[in-house]
């Protein structure tokens, strides 16, 4: 996960201050130290991180501080602060041209994901009500224009191609025309990439920009690479002149150092960070929850977001219905369970959770719950129709039939139904007098 090794780190640090009834300059000296060491270790610009623990350690040592009753509280406020400012303070949002049609100019250097992030920027416009088509101007790569169209069938987007073209700037100036002639209000122009910052690379990029005046150049970086995808937005940034950063792969770097950096670095903000794989998975960047999450606070907002994205008011009172029939099925866990997976699973679910660290995370075993997931869904689609709306009919015969359509042991589906017969308790509680309120809020996200 994102930032895993870098909050670990703090929150031990964090906690031997806690332990401290009240701080000394060297109790500071000796955290900042550690502080200091933990961003080093996650990649993050040695300028900035010097820049950062200065800014810390004065804050730290102000008379308010270190006469607080509770010094190390208002330690981990400063970090918390200064962190949210190091990445930009605030959300940095997309913006749309005031004449109603917008440009937006995808670039970046080969690997890092830009034409699935064209993709995935479509499907986020799409659910903000927005009317993306997609555009394909790299005509270097082998299948680049296959691999886009590909994406926009996935998102339902349509792609303007001209695969007979050579000219990228001709392809997107004729694009722009074909968007607004078909009632498109956003046009997403996916760019070719380099190995490398080179000229060949400007110059054409230039020669885009100049033919549709972008209303915005996003740069799409991989996290993975660390401090080289900082070093390429301050280049791209130098040569084109950029106006966000959509950084990929942000789930699978542990270290973050990246994210960290770029802000400051560049002077541009990380409007966008890719969570994963699915063509859903682009979330708005925003600071002040990404450092509540590196310091184990948790992202209880996202949390509520994405609870009230996949809300349905309708069938959380026909399930209030049923729970007060006694009518839970199966086939409602498995809702459920689709539910939970819809959120981005068990994972990014605790990640968001405030006081879950990764010890925490380690010992319900993520991965294995993921796949136990996969098994009693497994389990329940081999199940008749009757025995899913009335688990207490399933007699060992019937067990070890579905086992042997399932593939799963005998002792898995006892296991389910054992899940399924606690889950229906926990559900029904709230089902009872005033519940329909408390069974709202817990659909809601709280």
């Amino acid at each position: 996960m994102a930032f895993e090794g870098l909050s670990e780190k703090l929150q031990n640090v964090f906690k031997g201050l806690k332990g401290k009834g009240s701080l000394t300059e060297s109790d500071i000296n000796t955290a900042m130290r550690e502080v200091k060491l933990a961003l080093l270790e996650a990649d993050v610009n040695f300028k900035v991180v010097k820049d950062f623990v200065a800014a810390v350690k004065e804050k730290s040592l102000g008379e308010e501080v270190m006469a607080s009753l509770t010094p190390a509280q208002q330690v981990i406020k400063i970090v918390n602060e200064e962190l949210t400012e190091l990445m930009g303070g605030t959300g940095s949002k997309l913006t749309y041209s005031p004449k109603g049609f917008t440009v937006y100019l995808m670039v970046g250097l080969q690997g890092t994901g830009k034409t699935t992030t064209c993709g995935k920027l479509a499907a986020y416009l799409k659910k903000n009500g927005k009317k993306p088509m997609l555009c394909a101007c790299d005509i270097y790569r082998p299948a680049a224009i296959d691999q886009l169209e590909v994406v926009g069938n996935s998102v339902e987007t349509p792609v303007f191609t001209m695969r007979d073209s050579k000219e990228p700037e001709k392809i997107a100036a004729e694009a722009v025309k074909e968007a607004q002639r078909r009632g498109f209000n956003v046009l997403i122009v996916d760019t070719a990439g380099r190995l490398q910052i080179d000229e060949a690379l400007m110059d054409e990029l230039a020669t885009i920009k100049s033919a549709v005046k972008p209303h915005e150049i996003l740069l799409v970086v991989d996290a993975l690479t660390g401090q080289d995808a900082v070093n390429a937005a301050e280049g791209f940034n130098e040569k084109l002149g950029i106006d966000g950063i959509i950084m990929t792969k942000m789930d699978g770097d542990s270290r973050g150092g990246a994210a960290l950096s770029a802000k400051k670095v560049t002077g541009k903000p990380i409007k966008f960070v890719g969570m994963g794989e699915k063509l859903d998975a682009l979330e708005p960047f925003h600071p002040e929850r990404m450092a509540s999450r590196i310091l184990g606070m948790g992202d209880m907002l996202t949390l509520i977001e994405k609870a009230q994205e996949d809300y349905d008011e309708q069938k959380a009172a026909e399930l209030e219905k049923k729970l007060r029939k006694n009518k839970f099925t199966l086939e409602d866990f498995l809702e459920q369970m689709g539910q939970i997976k819809k959120m981005g699973g068990i994972a990014k679910i605790l990640d968001m959770i405030p006081g879950v660290n990764s010890n925490a995370k380690n010992n319900i075993n993520l991965a294995q719950s993921e796949k136990e997931f996969a098994q009693m869904e497994a389990i329940i689609q081999s199940m008749t129709k009757a025995e899913r709306e009335d688990p207490n009919i399933l007699n060992a015969s019937r067990r070890r039939r579905i086992a042997a359509g399932c593939g799963q042991p005998v002792s898995k589906i006892n296991q389910l139904v054992k899940r399924y017969n606690d889950a229906k308790k926990m559900m029904k509680s709230f089902s009872g007098k005033g519940g329909a309120g408390r069974m709202n809020r817990m659909f809601r996200g709280f």
